[in-house]
């Protein structure tokens, strides 16, 4: 532009139609034409330099977004990841306390019948000491479970074989067990005969078993009221073969088989 000015102020001064002045003005107009022109690429080159770098650090924060994005994405799968954790955790400590507690029911409740188990009764205990000598030598059992006491007899202490009559030896044991059964309050005392699966005799004085299992309760229940037990509290009941507690398969188990159960329960109202 400024080249265009200079030429046409020459041209013009050359061929006399403008003056000197005039002449000079254009030239100075020219002159900063061209300096403008200078200034705006200047300019021009500037702001394309700045749009390259915000170009480039555009590019940079676009980058860095990503990266940051990638990063949440972690962050948020590891959050919900740890929270699926934590609440599955929380569960299971739920579960365990719920177990926990559970245990301390049962451990109570195990405990509580164990002491049930274990404690006995003041009948238990003056027949364990009156029968000290017969429980050692294994002639009598003593038992008791839940307020139910159990004096179990061999046949054979009491009784000759096929016979009904109380031998020598168990009045004497029956006479121990009537004493500490004197004082017996709120039960009722029942004498139960069993036998095992032999029959009886048929020219023997008992039809069967069932005969001879009820005429030997029968006979303690007569030994232990003459002994002094209060006849109110006792009753007899014969169950014959049919309520063994062995197989009737040797002489050993037959002879568990035979036997007389004298049981002490409560009874309904109490006295």
């Amino acid at each position: 532009m400024r080249s265009m000015l200079v030429l046409a102020a020459l041209t013009a001064l050359a061929s006399g139609c403008v003056s000197q002045s005039k002449y000079n003005e254009l030239t100075a107009e020219a002159e900063n034409l061209d300096n403008r022109l200078k200034e705006e690429k200047r300019a021009r080159e500037d702001l394309e330099a700045k749009v390259r770098d915000l170009e480039e650090k555009n590019a940079a924060h676009e980058k860095d977004k990503e990266a940051l994005n990638s990063r949440l994405t972690t962050a948020e799968s590891r959050l919900t990841a740890n929270a699926a954790e934590r609440h599955a955790l929380e569960q299971k400590n739920l579960e365990l306390s719920a177990l926990n507690d559970e245990l301390a029911k049962s451990t109570r409740k195990l405990a509580a019948a164990k002491e049930a188990l274990e404690k006995k009764s003041a009948e238990y205990e003056n027949l364990a000491q009156s029968l000290k000598q017969e429980i050692s030598e294994g002639k009598i059992q003593l038992s008791e479970l839940q307020g139910r006491m159990t004096v179990q007899l061999k046949d054979k202490i009491l009784f000759a074989s096929g016979s009904s009559r109380v031998n020598k030896e168990g009045q004497e044991a029956l006479v121990k067990i009537a004493d500490a059964l004197k004082s017996v309050q709120g039960r009722i005392i029942r004498v139960e005969g069993h036998t095992d699966d032999v029959p009886t005799p048929k020219d023997g004085p008992f039809p069967s078993n069932w005969e001879l299992s009820l005429a030997r309760a029968m006979a303690v229940v007569r030994a232990l009221q003459d002994a002094g037990v209060d006849p109110t509290f006792l009753s007899a009941a014969g169950y014959g073969q049919y309520q063994p507690i062995a197989p009737n398969d040797s002489p050993e188990n037959r002879s568990l088989n035979r036997r007389i159960e004298i049981v002490l329960a409560a009874k309904a109202g109490g006295r």
